[in-house]
């Protein structure tokens, strides 16, 4: 079975604070078998980590959280940028034409600045014949979002919606990489893509944090990123 986290952050995410090596290595070290880097609006940090990626003994999936006009959207397997403020079809359309698939991270969470799709939206969009191939999960555990209760609801709706769960850590601090993870049948992208496709995806929950050591972590973390932000901004 293959393990993976398919929703993380580097310092090309605004509120990022690791540098790509940092968390490949981290993402080797805790045993994952395949990442995501979905930096909000951004892909270079993405692009970065699939061309070292080998170096860590891991697979990446390029990808990007991108800011729809209905809430988050998780775009993997994309190597070109969407405009963020499309409507959620639309984005999902896009994605498709350059051949990724699409999962709706951390549903109805709400708090500290989330932009999260709520279960409308999702419903509507797999009644589009089109977006219904492309939007193939649901993040029915993301371990480090403060809305507890938005993990319990996502499930429901991935229930009713008969479409595939994902677990993930949305880390945006090195430590939380892995915390929440998706289970698959093989190793690979292409059988993490099957998996999902067929439902047989598992979620697989690590140690949960408390609301004041997710923030707490995240805040020094941040400080201490500053100067690579900086860079990334000069760049």
């Amino acid at each position: 079975m293959g393990l993976a986290d398919i929703h993380m952050h580097t310092i090309f995410s605004y509120d990022g604070t690791a540098t790509v090596p940092a968390v490949l290595q981290r993402a080797s070290q805790v045993g994952l078998d395949l990442i995501a880097i979905t930096d909000h609006d951004e892909i270079r940090g993405a692009l970065q980590a699939e061309q070292l990626a080998s170096k860590f003994n891991i697979q990446v999936i390029p990808g990007v959280e991108i800011t729809t006009a209905e809430g988050d959207l998780l775009a993997l397997s994309i190597r070109k940028i969407i405009p963020a403020g499309l409507s959620l079809i639309e984005t999902i359309h896009r994605v498709g034409e350059q051949g990724g698939f699409c999962v709706a991270p951390h549903p109805g969470a709400t708090g500290f600045g989330m932009k999260s799709l709520n279960a409308y939206s999702i419903y509507r969009a797999l009644r589009d014949r089109d977006a219904e191939r492309i939007l193939i999960g649901i993040e029915t555990y993301n371990a480090t979002t403060l809305d507890r209760a938005g993990n319990h609801a996502a499930g429901i709706w991935a229930g009713r919606l008969s479409i595939a769960q994902t677990g993930s850590s949305d880390a945006h601090v090195l430590d939380a990489i892995g915390l929440g993870a998706t289970i698959f049948p093989g190793s690979t992208s292409d059988d993490l893509l099957i998996a999902l496709r067929t439902g047989t995806t598992q979620v697989k929950k690590g140690p949960e944090w408390s609301a004041t050591r997710v923030l707490g972590k995240w805040f020094a973390q941040y400080l201490l990123s500053a100067p690579a932000h900086l860079g990334i901004s000069l760049a």
